[in-house]
């Protein structure tokens, strides 16, 4: 039986869908009009501001949801977004465009640590993968809806328009939730926490933070870090060792994303019952599995359905992680347990494509893909070593204890 969704929460998701709609816009767009404008040598290193913004504004990020709430920032995050995008076409120098893509990570770094934060104070800690996903879902939906659109309404505009199709999305999305969301409910912890508790008791430190949340770093350093790289590098890979023509390769995105909004959601609802931490390993070990299996494959529609299972197993990822960070956190440490679990993937997402570009070049595609499945590898070791993070595993540990010894009583 599916859990109630709250009222708010869904019209959080709502305009979460039309923000990742305007994402999926400009990140359809982004790359083809750098191109035409002559940039194409510079698209690696403008990812790199893009990534820098994102960094450099996670830690930040969490200290302005707890002196402005989450509602606030998330607002003032999609403001900015909106005003990075339609200054995007209008940049006309490298510095000019490095600026505004600076401020468009600084500005989605806010969106996404606020909604989240969000999320995890009003989903209860029966149901966090369940609304985690949902929200991951919404998201992903948006961007494939995102690109759709960006396809369509090209065949009668410029991609420069098209930006600013993207910017009036995005301030849509801002005004629906300033106007539709009330502040009190996003920012009261109204299911899942007790307010009467401790309400005067020391925040922890980050430290103790980042150690409880380790699991899901690391979760989100590797995604982060794969999802960069491989849009850019695995169709160039199955381009070049493979022989698939190139404008073949243009379906493994919509497939990747395809999985994805497949299977989070069913993965969310199954960690719910059996474990967060449990279900990132089998998801983890699932997906690198696919990542090997790039090597070895030649046939594009088995191709095909690998790219579809890592979209599942790796996009179920983002969703879980995040559960698991709200059930071994604090209320009042979300936040900032959110701010650095969003550090990791965004470290993720500046370093893949720079190793991973790295390794492509001087020792091929194979090797790189080796290398991703070795972090994936470096990851489900970690998770083994530290399985009883997650309270399920700490309870069922508990319960085969208590079980010998019952029975050793009542003999």
């Amino acid at each position: 039986m599916r859990p109630p969704l709250d009222l708010h929460l869904r019209r959080l998701y709502q305009g979460t869908f039309l923000f990742g709609m305007a994402c999926g816009i400009s990140l359809a767009l982004t790359s083809l009009y750098l191109n035409a404008r002559g940039f194409r040598q510079d698209i690696g290193t403008l990812s790199i501001f893009f990534a820098s913004g994102l960094v450099l504004a996670a830690i930040p990020t969490g200290a302005l949801i707890r002196r402005f709430s989450g509602k606030r920032v998330l607002t003032a995050s999609m403001l900015g977004y909106t005003v990075s995008v339609a200054l995007f076409p209008l940049a006309p120098t490298y510095a000019a465009i490095a600026a505004v893509r600076f401020v468009d990570g600084i500005c989605s770094m806010g969106i996404w640590v606020s909604s989240e934060s969000i999320v995890l104070s009003r989903a209860n800690k029966e149901h966090k993968a369940y609304l985690t996903t949902l929200y991951a879902i919404c998201l992903g939906s948006g961007y494939v809806a995102g690109s759709g659109f960006a396809w369509a309404v090209t065949h009668f505009v410029s991609d420069r328009t098209a930006f600013f199709f993207a910017a009036a999305i995005a301030l849509a999305s801002m005004v629906y939730i300033l106007f539709r969301v009330p502040l009190d409910t996003l920012d009261r912890s109204a299911h899942g926490v007790d307010e009467t508790a401790a309400p005067a008791e020391a925040p922890s430190s980050a430290l103790s933070i980042l150690w409880r949340i380790k699991n899901s770093c690391f979760a989100m350093f590797a995604y982060g870090y794969f999802q960069a790289s491989v849009v850019l590098y695995l169709p160039l890979f199955m381009t070049n060792s493979k022989g698939i023509p190139e404008q073949n390769t243009k379906i493994f995105v919509g497939l990747f994303c395809f999985g994805m909004l497949t299977w989070s959601n069913v993965a969310g609802r199954i960690a719910d019952r059996m474990g967060h931490l449990r279900i990132m390993r089998i998801l983890a070990f699932t997906g690198l599995l696919c990542v090997l299996g790039f090597v070895f494959i030649d046939a594009f529609w088995l191709m095909c359905v690998g790219v579809f299972v890592a979209g599942g197993t790796f996009g179920s990822m983002s969703g879980v992680s995040l559960a698991l960070t709200g059930v071994v956190t604090e209320a009042r440490d979300y936040s900032r347990g959110n701010s650095i679990y969003n550090v990791f993937y965004a470290a993720g997402m500046l370093i893949g494509p720079l190793v991973s570009g790295l390794i492509f070049e001087r020792v091929g595609g194979e090797k790189m893909l080796y290398h991703h499945a070795g972090l994936w590898a470096a990851f489900v070791l970690f998770t083994v070593i530290f399985m009883l993070d997650d309270p399920a595993a700490r309870r069922k540990r508990a319960e085969e204890e208590q079980t010998p010894r019952a029975a050793a009583a009542g003999g």
